[in-house]
């Protein structure tokens, strides 16, 4: 019988119902700057460089005549910041100068932008338009293996198996409460089996009983 995640899930979507990305950002580019910087950096790290970075950038057009250096100056205490800086312009001046800056709502195409792999196109589209995305960090990786809910090796591996196991109304309510799950309870190391309110589901927690 397949199980109805969505109700097993249920106090973990309750537990954090309401709480968005936190990332901070003002406007939609913004929003896909700092999804960018985040891989392979912390949300915090990315927050503590982007304020002075944001001030001069708000829109796609703003990095058009913006120099290559002034924007690695501004992004230089984050991993990878040079491929990132890189990224952001050539990104930035494409949507400028051929989508009217407007973010197109069509995850194929924006993969083919500079940057923006599966993971950072779900997060930007799921943010801003809504969709039916859950984007597999290692937080869904850990949390939906440990649950049971996929058996995979690898957050590629989940990303698809995910497509198949929740249906669209879930996978609009399930990312940001299971990411938030997986980066303060069910933690890497030492996660709090003790207090979770979903440990009898859990293939993890009742391994440890054994």
């Amino acid at each position: 019988m397949k199980k109805d995640w969505k109700n097993i899930l249920k106090p973990v979507i309750d537990t954090y119902w309401g709480k968005k990305i936190e990332l901070d950002y003002e406007t939609p580019f913004q929003l896909l700057c700092a999804v960018i910087l985040s891989a392979q950096t912390t949300d915090k790290q990315v927050n503590r460089i982007t304020p002075p970075f944001f001030a001069r950038v708000r829109e796609a057009r703003d990095v058009i005549d913006m120099p290559i250096e002034e924007i690695e100056e501004h992004l230089k205490y984050v991993n990878f910041f040079r491929n990132k800086s890189r990224f952001i312009k050539e990104t930035g001046t494409i949507l400028a100068t051929q989508y009217e800056w407007i973010l197109p709502n069509d995850l194929k195409l924006i993969q083919t932008f500079p940057g923006i792999g599966v993971k950072t196109a779900k997060v930007v589209l799921s943010v801003l338009y809504d969709m039916p995305y859950v984007w597999v960090d290692t937080h869904i990786h850990r949390v939906m293996n440990r649950l049971w809910v996929v058996d995979t090796k690898t957050p590629e591996q989940t990303d698809k198996k995910l497509d198949t196991v929740f249906d669209t109304p879930t996978k609009k309510i399930i990312h940001h409460p299971i990411v938030l799950f997986g980066r303060y309870h069910c933690t890497a190391r030492a996660p709090k089996c003790h207090t979770c309110s979903i440990a009898n589901d859990c293939k993890y927690n009742n391994s440890k009983k054994k």
